[in-house]
């Protein structure tokens, strides 16, 4: 309905006259309204590895345990008979199916065509990529029980709290398939905190974690650790008035012993995980990365129209649980 009534319009029948002989000035532009952009997932699927089909598509052998047994010996070179030992086993995931359908209705092509402000069937093709990656920052934040869903950080980075089984390997039978997992017991994220689960992430894998992620409010509660702390340097005989950028403060990225950390959405509050990039990746079926199935026509539906789909097939995978670490209950600015 017009806005009547504001501005240059005049109101009542005289308004009404206005509008029924004058073009509306729309601006052709869909803004949209109702996404977030999450850095995990532009980084998984930027960092994306290729997979194929057959069962179990994602196979990794995994060592768990020792081939071989180290033994001390005197200066006659003495040892005893080795044994051969089972040391790997496989880490099987399946690829998750993603689809999003687009419906587009012979009608609607015959009155846009040469008349459309905003191309509908253009608006759903875009759309379909946004709920796409907001399915896929939903899932990897929040989903551990759901098969059909990709399995997330929640699972994949879990001592056996959320999910036992995981790559098809029991983390209750097998320990060295657990990632750290600690209860940051309702304090404040500190520079000197996230230091502390750093190093023992390192202390229980011997590795560093690439990165961490956080919720908004939780990131914004540790860089209020930094920002007390800060200082300026200035160029002597000038100002921050004489300085085309002006004063730089605050962070994109907290660096915690060279580990940045990171904010993102779809991360829930109150949580911090730190996430080895060499053993953490995102497979697409190399013949289903955001393909598009083209239109079929409905008419076998007794309807004129046609209908077609963006199709993924993706799993999130974690080979090594250990080197990643979860850290939960924060607490958190309301924002």
């Amino acid at each position: 309905m017009p806005v009547l009534g504001t501005g240059i319009m005049p109101s009542g029948a005289i308004g009404t006259e206005v509008q029924y002989v004058t073009r509306r000035a729309f601006v052709p532009k869909m803004v949209v309204q109702i996404y977030n952009c999450s850095p995990m997932v532009g980084a998984l699927i930027a960092n994306a590895q290729p997979a194929t089909g057959g069962v179990s598509s994602v196979t990794v052998p995994v060592q768990g345990t020792s081939f071989v047994n180290a033994q001390w010996t005197d200066y006659t070179g003495v040892f005893n008979q080795p044994a051969v030992q089972q040391g790997a086993q496989n880490a099987e995931y399946n690829l998750k199916s993603l689809v999003v359908p687009i419906p587009f209705f012979g009608m609607e092509a015959a009155v846009q065509k040469d008349h459309a402000i905003i191309p509908l069937i253009e608006a759903r093709m875009n759309d379909s990529t946004n709920v796409a990656c907001d399915a896929l920052g939903t899932a990897v934040y929040n989903n551990t029980s759901n098969n059909q869903q990709l399995i997330g950080l929640p699972g994949a980075i879990d001592d056996s709290t959320n999910l036992v089984t995981y790559g098809n390997i029991n983390r209750t039978t097998q320990t060295f398939w657990k990632a750290k997992v600690y209860n940051a017991a309702g304090v404040n994220p500190t520079r000197a905190l996230v230091m502390q689960y750093i190093s023992g992430t390192f202390k229980n894998c011997g590795e560093m974690p690439s990165f961490g992620v956080m919720g908004v409010g939780t990131w914004q509660t540790l860089a209020n650790d930094y920002i007390g702390q800060e200082s300026y340097v200035i160029t002597p005989e000038k100002g921050f008035d004489s300085e085309p950028n002006g004063a730089r403060a605050a962070f994109r990225a907290l660096m915690v012993a060279g580990v940045p950390i990171y904010c993102d959405p779809y991360c829930p509050e109150g949580l911090l995980y730190l996430i080895n990039s060499n053993y953490n990746a995102l497979y697409i079926h190399e013949n289903a990365a955001f393909a598009f199935t083209g239109f079929e026509s409905t008419l076998s539906n007794f309807q004129i129209g046609y209908i077609g789909a963006v199709l993924s097939l993706l799993e999130y995978v974690c080979v090594k649980p250990k080197a990643n670490t979860r850290v939960s209950n924060w607490t958190f600015v309301t924002i």
